[in-house]
């Protein structure tokens, strides 16, 4: 497992770093997205979709579960928001395509797990107290790399 921690200190930086792990991705790339509430996981996918050139604004899809976002590179983007999905089959009732695709889950922690073989995972905690959405307060975060396609990889950030 390839690792990496950095501070993160507001929503521009976090759409940047969104940018940069973009340059690494490929079709068939999983990223999975953990963190509260707040925590800049839509920010972070943003960054991630404009610096593909993905058409339409990137915007949480919590109430459609998955939204599909075709990019200059002809790979779409699929940002799926899986915090009303309990199980792995549910996410599997989606029927995305993970071949073809950059495909970015939010919540998705534990409910993707053998889906497959490699995948990006972002952990991003924001401070506890005060506003949980703050933009302006920095957050940790933790990229790891698991399985072959990650396995050695210097993570870019």
């Amino acid at each position: 497992m390839t690792e990496v921690r950095l501070v993160v200190h507001d929503s521009d930086a976090m759409e940047q770093l969104g940018a940069r792990i973009a340059g690494q991705l490929r079709a068939g790339d999983l990223v999975l997205l953990n963190g509260e509430l707040g925590a800049g996981k839509t920010t972070l996918t943003r960054g991630i979709g404009v610096a593909l050139g993905a058409r339409g604004s990137v915007t949480s899809p919590t109430f459609v579960l998955a939204r599909t976002h075709p990019t200059v590179s002809g790979v779409p983007l699929v940002h799926v928001d899986a915090y009303r999905l309990a199980t792995a089959a549910e996410v599997d009732d989606l029927d995305l395509d993970l071949a073809g695709a950059i495909t970015v889950v939010e919540w998705g922690a534990g409910k993707l797990d053998g889906a497959v073989d490699s995948w990006l995972e972002v952990d991003i905690e924001r401070p506890t107290g005060g506003d949980p959405a703050a933009d302006d307060a920095p957050r940790n975060v933790r990229i790891a790399g698991h399985g072959a396609r990650w396995e050695g990889a210097a993570l870019r950030t």
